[in-house]
This record gives C-alpha cells, sequence and structure tokens, in this order.
C-alpha cells in the first residue's frame, strides 16, 4: 500500500487537489505541497485549515521547488518519503517531475501533457514525443505513471472506455464535449493557466478521422450541441491532449474534441492572436528589453484563482460516443454536470479548476490501495473505470448516462 503525497503545484488545481488529498488523508497520509514559490502553499494550507478540510490529524507542509529540476524533486520525494506524486504543476515540468519518480520509485500522475515552452502543437500523437518514451522504463523499473487523469483529459478517457465497454459491441465515433456556461463576471479571463490556454488554440487542430490525422485551424469548424443542464451550446472541434491516446487505443474510431467559446472570447483571442500578443518567441522592443508577448499577456490577466468567489454558472462535460448494439446504431453520452458556487463553497475554488483538481485524487487513493498500482505507465483508458467513477460519485463528481432509454445517475454498485 503506497502513502504519503507529494503535491507539485500551487495554482487553482492544485488547491482542489490538496483540500481533496486532506477529506482523505486518512487513507493517503502526510501531504507536502511544493512550488517555486512557498508562499503559494501556505496560503492552500491556511485554507485547508480554515475550511477543516483535514479528516485526521497529520502532516500537512509546504516546500519550495524548482520542479524543472529533477534532482531536486528526486530529493524532496526522498525527504518527504512520497510514495504518490500529483503533478498538477505548469506542463513544462512534467517531463522532469516524471524523471524523478522513475529515479525514486515514487508513483507518478499528471493532468496535462508535457510541452516545451518554445514548441506548439507538436506531430501527433502528442504523448509519443514525450512521455511515452519513458514508458518502457517505467514498466522496467515497475514505477506506476497514470498519464492525463483530470477530467479532460482523464474522465473523459474513463467515460470513453465505460460507453464502449458496458452501452456499445462496437465503437464508431467518440466526440467529447466541453462546456462551460457558468460566468465569472470579468470582461475578459480564462480559467485555468492563461499561458497554457491559449497555446492550446494557437497550433494546429488536430481529430483523428476516417483513420488518419485530420488537420484544422481553430474555429473553423463549429457545433451546436443540446446538452443536460446546460442547453443549447455553440462549440469548436480543438485540439486537445485524450485525442491523441483514444486514437491510439481506438485506432477504429473517429476522435474529436469540442470546447464551447463565447463571442466576447473568440473576438478577444482574434485580436490578440493576429497582433502576435499569443507568440511564444521572444521579441525585443524599442528599450531593448526581450519579453514573450504571450507571457505579457498572462501578467495582465486576472489570475483564474481570483474568479472563484464571483463565479456562478455551470459545466457539463461528457463523451457523445456512437457505434453498434445489438445490430443497430446507437449512441450513448456519459457526462457530469458541476456548479461553480458549490465548488467555490466546498474549497474555495471556481468549477474549472474542481472539476480537474478531484480526478488526481480519486486515482491516489486507487494507488494507495492498489487498485490502479500498475507497475507501468497507462493513460486512462487502459484501467478499469469502474473504481474510479465511482470513488468520483462520493467525491463531488457525480457521472450520468444518457441513451435511448432515458438520462439518469450511473451506479456501478
Amino acid at each position: 500500500m503506497k502513502r504519503n503525497v507529494l503535491i507539485i503545484g500551487a495554482g487553482g488545481v492544485a488547491q482542489v487537489t490538496a483540500h481533496k488529498c486532506a477529506q482523505h488523508n486518512d487513507e493517503l497520509g502526510d501531504i507536502h505541497i511544493a512550488s517555486r514559490t512557498i508562499a503559494k502553499c501556505d496560503a492552500i494550507i491556511d485554507g485547508i485549515r480554515e475550511k477543516g478540510s483535514m479528516k485526521v490529524d497529520g502532516v500537512l507542509t509546504s516546500h519550495a521547488i524548482d520542479a524543472t529540476d529533477s534532482a531536486a524533486v528526486a530529493a524532496l520525494i526522498r525527504q518527504t518519503g512520497a510514495q504518490i506524486v500529483i503533478n498538477v504543476g505548469s506542463a513544462f515540468v512534467n517531463m522532469h517531475v516524471l524523471d524523478a519518480c522513475i529515479e525514486t520509485g515514487a508513483a507518478y500522475m499528471d493532468t496535462a501533457i508535457h510541452e516545451e515552452p518554445d514548441k506548439i502543437c507538436e506531430t501527433p500523437p502528442w504523448y509519443a514525443n514525450y512521455e511515452w518514451k519513458r514508458r518502457d522504463t517505467c514498466a522496467k523499473k515497475g514505477v506506476s505513471a497514470i498519464l492525463g487523469v483530470g477530467f479532460d483529459p482523464g474522465v473523459v478517457n474513463a467515460y470513453a472506455k465505460l460507453a464502449i465497454d458496458e452501452y456499445l459491441d462496437e465503437v464508431h465515433s467518440i466526440d467529447i464535449v466541453d462546456i462551460n456556461a457558468g460566468s465569472h463576471g470579468k470582461y475578459f479571463a480564462t480559467n485555468f493557466d492563461p499561458e497554457i490556454n491559449f497555446r492550446e488554440f494557437t497550433g494546429t487542430v488536430y481529430s483523428w478521422q476516417s483513420g488518419q490525422w485530420q488537420e484544422n485551424s481553430m474555429f473553423e469548424v463549429g457545433k451546436t450541441w443540446d446538452l443536460p443542464v446546460v442547453g443549447q451550446q455553440q462549440a469548436y472541434m480543438t485540439g486537445h491532449d485524450e485525442v491523441h491516446s483514444l486514437a491510439t487505443n481506438y485506432p477504429q474510431a473517429d476522435v474529436r474534441f469540442w470546447m464551447g467559446f463565447g463571442e466576447r472570447y473568440i473576438t478577444v483571442f482574434n485580436v490578440l492572436n493576429n497582433l502576435g500578443l499569443l507568440s511564444e518567441h521572444p521579441v525585443t522592443t524599442a528599450e531593448g528589453l526581450e519579453v514573450v508577448p504571450l507571457k505579457v499577456v498572462k501578467a495582465v490577466l486576472p489570475d483564474p484563482a481570483s474568479l472563484a468567489p464571483g463565479y456562478t454558472g455551470k459545466t457539463c462535460i461528457g463523451d457523445v460516443v456512437r457505434g453498434v448494439k445489438d445490430g443497430e446504431e446507437a449512441e450513448v453520452f456519459v457526462y457530469n454536470v458541476a456548479d461553480h458556487k458549490d465548488a467555490y463553497a466546498e474549497v474555495g475554488s471556481q468549477g474549472i479548476s474542481y472539476t480537474a483538481g478531484v480526478p488526481p485524487v480519486a486515482a491516489a487513493r486507487l494507488i494507495a490501495r492498489g487498485d490502479w498500482d500498475t507497475g507501468t505507465m497507462v493513460n486512462v483508458e487502459e484501467l478499469d473505470p469502474k473504481p474510479f467513477l465511482t470513488l468520483l460519485d462520493d467525491m463531488g463528481l457525480p457521472t450520468r448516462v444518457k441513451d435511448a432509454s432515458g438520462d439518469r445517475a450511473w451506479n456501478a454498485r
């Protein structure tokens, strides 16, 4: 049984993850939070104590770390005795933290694919460029590494496997739909790290269709989806992490990702992009200062964590999976609806951070129990989804299923 958790990162998602680890510290043991800025870790710890989130008395400690320094991360893992590392820091640190886990034998998980600061939208499948290169090493050393175990990627991968295994005889398409129908009250803001957010949308939109990669541009392909609770919502086909693993594991199916955007977001994004302000490449000002435009934009936008107090409305995220059942065409929508106000009341975060921060804690609990302690590297759709979704039901992210027989709560019991 693995115990003691090291959380890398101190942003909005890390805040949720830390609160949820505290709520289950009887099972997970000591909790350590590490970030470059230790004050952010201390603020999370203060919030946990104010909310009374600790289930039992135990260790809850902050640490300063440069997570791009693998040796330093490995030293911290040894110092803390952490056997489970939850990486919810920047996507730029993934490989450094993964290497530290391989060195020490600690279980590893993250919520997004690795990125290099000077590269955007590399050749698909993206995981093959970085994380999957360590797969054989993980297997050889018996290191458990669960990739992309946030909500999307993560829970939506589990939804795809559940739909395919339980509701279809064969799969033809997987459409992941991510709608945030909430309002933060700001003129313009992103729901998570602006730098990572914009990088998702400035490159090629890759989807897997008809057995090959298809390329489109951002906002080129749109569709209106009629969804439970949030109603009709306009979404656009977007490149996203989970498309790349699902296309590898289900090559017979078309795999697409759709994200909802309001008109203001699209307008501001296009203006910034057309002016070159979303570029990841340095430029030199007239005063001789070298700056990265994207980082400047990030600096002037609201901190996503600051949006939580005034956030209202709901999210709806799920998988529309089509195929054949009993010889006839069939469709199932496996999804979750989350409420921004409920998330803030429980852990002081908005709903986007909540949906991303809870799943890795469910995965950590399954590693602690041995159910998901794989001893190798996996993406979520390669694991049994039922214990994962069962824990999420109890942890604030219940799963629902809508098909020809109706719309109902999913229950594995």
